[in-house]
């Protein structure tokens, strides 16, 4: 812990008790704040206390329902939109770079990044845009550590099976243009996306994707707060995580 970090969790432990952050000490920890499933030995941090569930209910949590419901609301709209963009702004699209990997096959199209939206995007596809940013970042519930973009996988291409850094946000998709052929297993459960509805996975756990279809497939993602994280945590696990980045050179 940098002196930077522990004057920031002392002032949210201040502000919210002196064990608002006693699981993000645990995961501090050596040891990481204990067992973890098998299929999230990859991930680097774990925080203990968060439910071991790889896939989750879209709708089941209070907190992000009303994100998946004005995503889904919005989808033919947003589906009309990422059509134009992909015939007419490719060069809006880019490489995907994932923290393990960069692929060619795998294009996206950033709509929010590096803590902030990205404001050439707002022209580009309005309505996931103006989504985004009234049910989830304005509510505070994306994780500013991560990003939303569109995904899209080409015909072909296979995202490797891996484990994120951590559980601590999870992982929303909404099904925005899906071929046949396409897939995505978390914790050795395959399932599929359905168009126009959104899958929600912890994406610590072990999983892959791909795109054995005929044209490309695109899923709108965002990282949200996992639900089961408190307001303090959140805020410490921000500075925790942006510290690190800074020390590792990383921004």
């Amino acid at each position: 812990m940098t002196p930077e970090m522990e004057s920031a969790f002392a002032a949210i432990r201040g502000e919210h008790g002196a064990d608002s952050l006693r699981r993000v000490e645990r995961m501090l920890e050596p040891g990481g704040g204990g067992a973890r499933h098998p299929l999230q030995q990859g991930a680097k941090w774990i925080l203990p206390g968060l439910s071991p569930t790889p896939w989750h209910d879209p709708r089941g949590h209070a907190e992000l329902a009303p994100v998946v419901e004005a995503l889904e609301a919005a989808h033919p709209a947003i589906k009309e939109e990422l059509a134009a963009a992909w015939s007419e702004r490719r060069e809006a699209f880019s490489d995907y770079e994932h923290y393990l990997t960069r692929q060619e096959d795998w294009q996206a199209l950033y709509l929010y990044r590096d803590g902030g939206l990205v404001g050439e995007s707002a022209d580009t596809v309005p309505t996931a845009y103006k989504v985004l940013d009234e049910f989830a970042v304005k509510t505070g519930k994306i994780c500013p550590l991560l990003e939303c973009h569109f995904s899209t996988l080409l015909p072909g291409a296979a995202v490797a099976a891996h484990c994120d850094l951590w559980n601590f946000s999870i992982n929303l998709h909404l099904a925005v243009d899906i071929p046949d052929g396409c897939s995505i297993t978390v914790a050795g459960e395959t399932r599929s996306w359905v168009e126009g509805k959104c899958l929600l996975f912890d994406y610590s756990f072990e999983h892959e994707a791909r795109n054995d279809g005929d044209r490309p497939r695109t899923c709108l993602l965002v990282d949200l707060w996992h639900p089961e994280t408190t307001i303090p945590e959140r805020r410490a696990l921000t500075v925790l995580i942006s510290e690190i980045r800074r020390l590792m050179g990383d921004g």
